[in-house]
């Protein structure tokens, strides 16, 4: 038997046993589906289920009252409960097809920003913070959910401009940037001053990426600096933030404490960390399940395990914009960069307020920091990315060429 008649009958196996040849949905997710970007995501994910358990019982005794005692795992069980409902999501929407997800992200983004809207006048105020929708275990942060619809319609429009005749480049940067304003001011009254930073710069990375020309690029980051004066003279919250990261002496500060006590919590356990449940320092932290969950991981577990965590982060990010390298379609390339900077940005914030680089933020880390809203949401970012990043068997690609441009 010679080498062609070999390879023909191996590949007759192959279709035989439903491989590549197997166009099913389910087959063609199989084949198609980034698995280094799924298996990250679910390491992720376990990881945070880790995490959850150490912060529990600290969290669980500093809400604790004396008539309502929570269990030492309280957050943990509720947090396999979330992950359990997300898994499910993140999937389903992996398998979408490329038309479906941006569909179902417009329809998303459209009815989450009525929510958002509706916040301040029917909004659940927790901490001092008008952010939630819903009664009881229903309670849901609609910023959480509108972020990934968001950044596929903002990309979507932004696709349009070598597409549509008559939609240049400054009218949707105007376009985009009034929906972009419009969330801010919303998010804002809240307030969220963590929540507007994302937008806002996921919104300008998008322009950047899209090709807008310099002029415009160099105005926005002008109304940028003037935005975070403004927001520093004339919004108290972002002030009180600002002032206790820059003056931590200040008896005005009044967030010093939390920034002092995560960064203190991170380091007491030195590399390799005290252990599981030997952490002593994340009974003083106000957030250690969400928030500071990254401070309890550096206690519990070390400076070293922290590293790891950072690194996949990045080693996500990395990834989505390699498999964008000879992606040729525009939309695909704008959505994908978008929810990666997304998902790195928020993580990198969370990051920086553990460590005290950036000023103190309600900013949970993807998939570790405990969250209903936030893990749900999260799926769903994740789910539209992995299928905007899936492998188009369709089409011919080159890693050298990429026939769309910005210009």
């Amino acid at each position: 038997m010679n080498s062609r008649s070999a390879k023909e009958g191996f590949l007759t196996r192959v279709a035989r046993r439903g491989g590549r040849s197997d166009r099913s949905p389910l087959g063609a997710w199989f084949w198609d589906i980034d698995w280094v970007l799924l298996i990250l995501t679910l390491f992720l994910m376990a990881i945070g289920l880790v995490a959850v358990a150490a912060a529990s019982p600290a969290s669980a005794q500093r809400y604790s009252d004396a008539t309502h005692h929570m269990p030492a795992l309280y957050y943990f069980w509720r947090q396999v409960m979330w992950v359990a409902v997300s898994l499910p999501v993140l999937f389903i929407v992996s398998m979408l097809p490329t038309e479906s997800a941006r569909r179902m992200a417009l329809i998303g983004c459209a009815g989450f920003l009525i929510m958002l809207m509706l916040v301040p006048l029917i909004g659940v105020q927790v901490n001092g913070a008008r952010r939630w929708l819903g009664v009881g275990v229903a309670q849901f942060q609609p910023s959480e959910f509108l972020k990934p619809c968001f950044i596929v319609a903002v990309a979507w429009l932004l696709s349009l401009k070598n597409k549509e005749q008559g939609l240049s480049g400054g009218v949707l940067a105007a376009l985009t940037g009034g929906l972009t304003a419009l969330v801010a001011a919303l998010l804002m009254l809240q307030p969220d001053f963590g929540q507007t930073v994302v937008f806002c710069a996921v919104w300008l990375a998008l322009l950047l990426i899209s090709g807008i020309s310099a002029r415009v690029i160099g105005a926005l980051f002008g109304a940028a600096f003037v935005g975070v004066i403004s927001a520093y003279l004339f919004y108290s919250t972002a002030r009180t933030r600002i002032d206790a990261f820059l003056f931590p002496d200040s008896t005005d500060a009044a967030d010093h404490f939390q920034v002092n006590a995560a960064r203190a919590t991170l380091t007491a356990g030195g590399w390799f960390g005290t252990g599981p449940g030997g952490g002593q320092m994340k009974f003083r932290l106000p957030e250690a399940h969400t928030d500071y969950i990254f401070s309890v991981i550096g206690e519990e577990f070390g400076l070293i395990s922290c590293a790891i965590v950072a690194v996949i982060f990045l080693a996500i990010v990395v990834r989505v914009f390699v498999k964008l390298l000879d992606e040729q379609e525009e939309f695909r390339v704008l959505a994908a960069s978008g929810l990666a900077i997304q998902f790195g940005l928020q993580a990198l914030i969370s990051m920086a307020v553990n460590t005290g680089l950036a000023p103190s933020k309600g900013m949970t880390m993807p998939f570790i920091s405990y969250g209903g809203s936030s893990m749900i949401a999260l799926s769903i970012g994740m789910g539209l990315l992995l299928a905007f990043t899936r492998r188009n068997p369709f089409v011919s690609r080159s890693p050298y060429v990429v026939k769309w441009s910005g210009e």
